[in-house]
C-alpha cells in the first residue's frame, strides 16, 4: 500500500489490490483503513468524492481535494509506477 503524501495528519494512499478500478486516491486520517474516503481523478485533470466513509469535516475534506488536484500529476505517474502500467483508466 503505497502511502502518497501526509497532510495534517491525513494520509492519502493507494491500496495495492484495486482489482482493476479506474485511478483513484483514498484518505484517512493517521492508519489507513477499509472506511477510508474515496476519491476518484478525472481525465479532465480534477477529482471528485465518491464516498466519504471516513467522515472527513467538509472543509477538511475540500482542502484535501485541493491539494489532491494540485499533486494530479504526481498521482497519475505513482500509480504507474505501483501497477506497473502506462496506461491509466478514468472513472469519467
Amino acid at each position: 500500500m503505497p502511502n502518497l503524501f501526509t497532510v495534517c495528519g491525513y494520509k492519502i494512499y493507494f491500496w495495492s489490490n484495486e482489482n482493476g478500478e479506474p485511478i483513484h486516491v483514498h484518505i484517512a486520517k493517521g492508519k489507513p483503513t477499509p472506511n477510508s474516503t474515496k476519491v476518484w481523478l478525472t481525465k479532465a485533470g480534477g477529482c471528485f468524492v465518491a464516498s466519504n466513509s471516513g467522515r472527513i469535516p467538509k472543509k477538511i475534506l475540500n482542502e484535501l481535494l485541493e491539494i489532491i488536484n494540485a499533486q494530479y500529476f504526481y498521482i497519475c505517474e505513482k500509480w504507474k509506477e505501483h501497477f506497473v502500467t502506462d496506461e491509466i483508466h478514468f472513472y469519467c
